[in-house]
């Protein structure tokens, strides 16, 4: 059996928020001595942005510029340059979740043209000949409870929620539709609510809708979840919209007048609270998508905030 590197983390969740202790082992197996010429491990978070294949063209001198933004960076050796002895080799490790000076811990968020990650990075140099051995491990950062920002994001939560969003949505209702489409479009009108366009990320967005009438039968009624992601500098802004996920709230010829229920959960890693920086932006909307028997669908589009609390 060849060596093998591993890290381990005390939290199994793998969720931690600033101030917190990132600790655990790493742990070399081997069968014989192991020879190596040190072990490192290095704790990093970024914020990697790309442009999409449109933009590039177009900011190209942005495109250039485009670098990974180092949220955070520290480096630990666990051993000197020596031998481990046959079987599992135990190196506790402990770093402080703190972020660079002026910089800010964003919550972890995997998307298309903006990534949030965080990592640890181990690696053990071999002597000559022999292959170096290098293993990572992502973990989780969430914002806490009371730090500032959460806490001014709460207030303006508390401040908005109770307010339900309440809409109708019929052919002269549409946004950005033409007249010679819009005449095409069968006459329907369908109302509905969203309990609040101020979600926490850990609770769904509910409400509900009522279709009251439709001239053509309704093949189906979809809810999307839409991330918007914005890159720029001074050289220019990259937008882009890109689904996260498609639910079907009702099938078929949906009854008159029946209340259907909204409710969409949010998925972890491709959402987080929303974001406004220099750099960029990651935003979220939900469509409501009307699709009729013969394929024509409407769609409806509503901005949400998401806040972890």
């Amino acid at each position: 059996m060849a060596a093998v590197l591993d890290i381990r983390l005390k939290k199994v969740n793998k969720v931690y928020r600033q101030g917190d202790m990132v600790s655990g082992v790493v742990v070399i197996q081997s069968r014989g001595e192991l020879s190596h010429q040190g072990v490192v491990l290095t704790m990093e978070g970024s914020t990697n942005l790309q442009l999409s294949a449109k933009s590039v063209g177009v900011f190209e001198a942005f495109y250039n510029s485009l670098k990974p933004i180092q949220i955070l960076h520290c480096t630990l050796e666990l051993a000197k340059p020596g031998k481990f002895p046959s079987g599992d080799t135990e190196i506790p490790f402990e770093f402080p979740l703190r972020p660079k000076t002026n910089k800010t811990l964003y919550e972890t968020y995997h998307g298309v043209f903006v990534n949030i990650q965080y990592v640890l990075r181990c690696e053990m140099k071999r002597p000559l000949l022999a292959k170096d051995l290098l293993k990572t491990c992502e973990f989780i950062v969430e914002y806490r409870d009371d730090d500032d920002s959460t806490a001014a994001a709460a207030a303006a939560q508390q401040q908005q929620q109770g307010a339900p969003l309440s809409f109708t949505i019929t052919p002269e209702s549409l946004r950005n539709v033409g007249e010679r489409e819009r005449a095409a479009i069968p006459g329907f009108a369908v109302r509905g609510r969203l309990d609040s366009t101020t979600c926490r990320v850990t609770r769904p967005l509910t409400g509900e809708l009522v279709v009251e009438r439709s001239e053509a039968p309704i093949k189906s009624i979809e809810l999307q979840l839409v991330r918007v992601e914005t890159c720029g500098c001074a050289e220019g802004y990259a937008k882009d919209a890109t689904e996260i996920q498609n639910i079907q709230i009702g099938e078929g010829d949906v009854c008159r007048g029946v209340a259907v229920p909204i409710h969409m959960v949010f998925p972890r890693l491709f959402t987080c609270p929303t974001l406004s920086t220099n750099n960029f932006k990651v935003e979220f909307e939900v469509n409501l998508v009307i699709i009729f028997q013969d394929d024509r669908l409407v769609t409806e589009n509503f901005p949400v905030k998401l806040t972890r609390f």
